[in-house]
């Protein structure tokens, strides 16, 4: 049996879960949430968490065991407290502002600024001009407008400017050898 699958799913307070069929809505004091499960995969409320059951064990099923397990575990943290991707900008003239919560201005060396619509459900901070902040209660989501706006300018390994997340570590290069 999956270790991560059959680990419980606390709920915390103000988290309200519905189970209807194959559709399962977390709503809390964040946001609501709803995802379809797949397969014979079941979710079941108990005694105030989560627990979810696998028919049998099929490779199909004991694939999706765990994974299922930790989307829901994701949803129910996302509507209690939400998710947060935080960007750092490294370049000499490279700064991000805020047009909107849901709009970012960047100038990334290119000869014109770069514009960034947030998604329904993501949200902007930006509290230094060189930081942004990427916060949402879909944490799929976050992550992949995270990813979208670091693929803008990725770090280049010789001087390490471009978009990177905070502590990330950039393999840098010599360059040229000097004679």
């Amino acid at each position: 049996m999956s270790r991560v699958g059959r680990t419980p799913i606390a709920l915390p307070d103000g988290v309200k879960v519905d189970i209807s069929g194959k559709v399962v809505t977390v709503s809390g004091p964040q946001g609501k949430l709803d995802r379809q499960l797949p397969g014979e995969i079941a979710v079941v409320e108990q005694d105030n968490s989560l627990l979810v059951t696998r028919p049998n064990d099929e490779r199909a099923n004991k694939a999706l065991h765990g994974l299922i397990r930790s989307l829901v575990s994701n949803m129910v943290t996302g509507v209690s407290t939400g998710f947060t991707k935080e960007l750092e900008i490294v370049g000499v003239g490279y700064r991000a502002t805020l047009r909107s919560p849901s709009q970012l201005e960047m100038a990334l060396g290119f000869s014109h600024p770069v514009f960034v619509n947030a998604p329904e459900g993501v949200t902007f901070e930006v509290p230094m001009p060189t930081r942004i902040k990427v916060i949402g209660i879909d944490k799929e989501l976050v992550g992949q407008v995270a990813a979208n706006i670091r693929k803008l300018r990725k770090p280049e390994p010789y001087k390490g400017k471009g978009v990177r997340y905070v502590g990330e570590y950039v393999a840098r290069k010599s360059g040229k050898a000097a004679k």
